[in-house]
Parts: structure tokens; sequence; C-alpha cells
């Protein structure tokens, strides 16, 4: 029996499309005929490379998300947010002070935030993108890595502040800085890097290597659950 489903009308970058209305935007725009080279990722979420704008038709409120799991509207307007530029420093994670704000210094655009909250507001992980950068500011980078940690990089953040913040970036910054410098070393950690490094499980990675999807995916949900 053909399952029969409700269709929805929405413009896709301009395109008038009517798809189902089970079907993510990602999705849709598959269905309506898109051939999607880049900014599809993982389809799960983690990436960010997914990030989309959206109105709909009879709202003055721009929404933003990711397109790979936010389902179709009846009206909706979508546009693709692709690779927003922001301003990503380098430097030598293993050659960084703690003292004086260091990201300060890579950043200084933190000191101007004038906390009107639109990158909170528009973050479609609900981070609370404003505080993590407040944290940032005072020098508290564990506080900070802890509040951004769900940061999947999609910028959409940084295409929404107006004092031109590279959220992500500050947020990986942090992170980097936590993991070396703070965050309690893990023995067992060193000891399977170690591990690893003299070859103990070089067999078991070629074998792993030749498993289809399918065998992954059992191994993975059968997994020991480390608490």
């Amino acid at each position: 029996m053909t399952t029969k489903h409700h269709m929805v009308t929405l413009y896709i970058l301009g395109k008038r499309c009517t798809v189902p209305d089970d079907l993510t935007i990602m999705r849709a725009m598959e269905y309506a005929g898109f051939r999607l080279v880049r900014g599809c990722g993982c389809r799960s979420g983690f990436c960010g490379a997914c990030a989309v704008v959206y109105r709909i038709q009879g709202e003055t409120k721009l929404y933003s998300a990711l397109a790979c799991q936010t389902k179709v509207e009846e009206g909706m307007c979508v546009g693709r947010l692709e690779s927003f530029p922001i301003n990503k420093k380098d430097y030598d994670i293993n050659n960084l002070p703690l003292a004086g704000n260091v990201v300060g210094q890579f950043y200084p655009e933190i000191y101007n935030c004038i906390h009107c909250n639109a990158c909170t507001k528009s973050c479609p992980q609900g981070i609370n993108v404003m505080k993590y950068i407040a944290l940032a500011q005072r020098g508290d980078y564990e506080g900070c890595a802890e509040e951004s940690f769900r940061c999947v990089a999609c910028d959409i953040c940084a295409s929404r502040c107006p004092v031109k913040i590279s959220h992500s970036a500050v947020s990986l910054m942090v992170r980097r800085l936590t993991g070396r410098y703070i965050a309690k070393k893990s023995a067992h950690l060193d000891k399977r890097v170690q591990d690893i490094e003299a070859g103990l499980y070089d067999e078991e990675l070629e074998r792993f290597m030749h498993l289809s999807d399918k065998e992954i995916h059992r191994l993975y949900e059968a997994r020991d659950m480390e608490r």
C-alpha cells in the first residue's frame, strides 16, 4: 500500500518547490532536484556545514538552523550560508602563555561585544554564545570551553554579529588552551596513545579498515560505554 504524504510548498534559493512535509530542508533540496556538492557533511547535526536561514511567509522573524536537522514548513523561504568567512588566526598552541588573556590578544574584537544577544538567539545548538564570549573576555578559559563545547562551527552567530566577532574561532582556541594546559591529564588515554604508537593495535586497525558500514555500526552500538 502506497503511503500518501502531505505536501508543503516552500521556496529554496528562490525556487518554488512542493515537497513532502516529513522531509528535512536538506532532503527537500534533494527531492526538488538540487545537487548538493558542498554544505552537506555529516547529515547528523555535528559538522555545521549545512547552515541555512529562512523566513516563513507573512512573518518578519529571520530563523537560522541546520538544514539536516530542521523539517520543512509551509511557506518557508530558505537561503544558505555557505562557508561564512571568519577571522581565524594562526598560532602554535604549545607556545601560548595563559597569562594576560592571550585569547583577547588574538581576538580583541571580543571586547567590542554590545550584548545584543543576536549570537545566542541564532545558534541552532541552543548554546549561550554571548555568555561564553563574556567568559573569554574575563579569561575564564575552562568555563568558556564548557559553555561552548557543543559548538559545531556553523558560524551563523558570526553572520549575525554587528561587531564581527568570530565566535567559533574563539571557542576553538579556548578549548585547545583548556585541553593543553588546564584539563586534568588522562593517564589511561596517554597509555592508549603509547600503545598505538608502539603498533599494538596495527592488526586490529587493519581489520577494521575492511569492515562494512553495517559491521562498523553494529560494533559501535555494542561498544563498552565509559562512565
